[in-house]
């Protein structure tokens, strides 16, 4: 633990202190967002969102390769496939002449696939294990720019829009009566789940953001009813678990990503256990 604080401290391995600053940033939108998702069961969408940005990042790094075209970056790439997939499933949201649930898995799987044939298109051998599973010590200065950047904007529009967004993820009906309009704060709400899915690529990858996105504000929710008490506690779980994720992937040489989720996934089912022999008062 001693050598992960020097080496953090020290000026010589930038990006661990990189990849701090990155996971503290981004535990903001992921606590406010992520408590949306678990109140409005919107898993399933965050999850075909993260896996559609594999088309993005596929499409992107052939792009480069094939045609040269230096400036489509993997990250310009998911984020512009993540911000399509939201706007896509919130027309069909809106309209609701499809089944939405076949809609989602559609969506899901043909971005994903996608991806997997632009990866294997490309003439030069390409991992993809950093996207489906993330490095968050691969983060740059420019990434850390672009992460404070959309951070900010995220939770900007949750606090200005909050009662909105609380109405409309609560009682879409009491909503219409009060006058707010549900199709516009679905729509926000469903491109804010796509930029945070986009923050927590590097951080934990494509295949494990419904893991971070779920479990802190579920965690949360076994304590409080509150939505902005599960929001303030489930960003101070995600702070400390993606502490303790990076370190401890640091020192045992393993992947963050998958370590991140197994410790949170192993909290949240304590929680759940303990709940079990000792009720909580929420």
């Amino acid at each position: 633990m001693h050598e992960f604080f020097s080496i953090l401290l020290s000026g010589d391995v930038p990006f661990v202190r990189y990849a701090l600053i990155a996971s503290l940033l981004s535990s903001f939108p992921l606590g406010m967002i992520g408590s949306f998702v678990v109140v409005k069961n919107m898993g399933s969408i965050a999850g075909a969102i993260s896996h559609s940005v594999i088309g993005g990042i596929g499409l992107a790094l052939y792009l480069q390769i094939v045609f040269k075209w230096r400036w489509v970056t993997p990250q310009i790439g998911a984020l512009v496939f993540a911000v399509l997939s939201g706007l896509l499933l919130s027309w069909f949201l809106i309209k609701g002449k499809q089944r939405f649930d076949t809609v989602v898995n559609s969506i899901w799987v043909i971005g994903m696939s996608l991806g997997l044939i632009f990866l294997s298109l490309t003439p030069t051998y390409t991992d993809p294990m950093s996207y489906l599973f993330g490095n968050i010590l691969l983060i740059s200065q420019q990434d850390l720019i672009l992460v404070g950047i959309l951070s900010f904007v995220v939770v900007f529009v949750v606090i200005v829009f909050y009662p909105q967004l609380k109405a409309v993820s609560f009682d879409e009906e009491f909503s219409k009566i009060r006058g707010i309009s549900v199709s516009l704060f679905s729509v926000v709400l469903l491109l804010l789940v796509s930029i945070t899915v986009f923050l927590m690529l590097q951080v934990v990858g494509a295949l494990m953001v419904i893991a971070l996105l779920t479990l802190p504000p579920a965690i949360a929710s076994m304590f409080h009813r509150r939505l902005s008490s599960i929001m303030i506690t489930s960003t101070l779980i995600t702070i400390l678990f993606s502490f303790i994720g990076l370190m401890v992937s640091f020192l045992a040489n393993l992947p963050t990503g998958p370590v991140t989720v197994l410790i949170l996934g192993s909290a949240y089912l304590g929680v759940v256990l303990l709940k079990r022999i000792i009720p909580f008062s929420n």
